[in-house]
């Protein structure tokens, strides 16, 4: 085959640190979402939606061929850290988690991923999202120890 061509989907979530609501101003975080998106637009992973709440992100974006996902989650982090400590003294402290999940999704899948990430205020009004994330890990089948995963 003279040409590389690979289209992978993936749904990343990730909480700020302890899941302390430092996103709880609906600007703050239209902006952070906005941010993201724009982050991982230029690492050439064209994104296809960011949404959250006031404690953790989703990301549903097109994996580059010329990146690791430990890569672009990092340097999405990173950037957008920075950016936000410079948004008000309330933020100077922000941080995200250490850790990270990431799930394949398939090109069928999109549209309700989509939705799902459009509606995580409506979602969080029943469900926490410890809750949510373990949900995640059992519907992919990711062995994980309870221990370990929340920092």
């Amino acid at each position: 085959m003279p040409q590389s061509l690979a289209k992978v989907l993936v749904h990343i979530v990730f909480s700020t640190k302890q899941r302390y609501p430092f996103l709880s101003d609906k600007h703050i975080r239209a902006e952070m979402h906005a941010y993201l998106g724009g982050t991982c637009n230029e690492l050439e992973c064209p994104v296809l939606s960011v949404g959250g709440v006031a404690d953790h992100v989703h990301i549903l974006c097109v994996l580059s061929r010329n990146i690791t996902i430990a890569k672009l989650v990092g340097d999405v982090k990173r950037a957008s850290s920075k950016w936000i400590k410079t948004k008000g003294r309330m933020l100077t402290k922000f941080a995200w988690q250490n850790g990270y999940g990431v799930f394949s999704v398939g090109q069928s899948e999109v549209e309700r991923v989509r939705e799902y990430i459009a509606g995580q205020e409506e979602h969080h009004r029943k469900k926490t999202f410890q809750d949510e994330y373990r949900s995640f890990l059992k519907e992919y089948g990711v062995d994980y120890d309870e221990r370990y995963v929340w920092d």
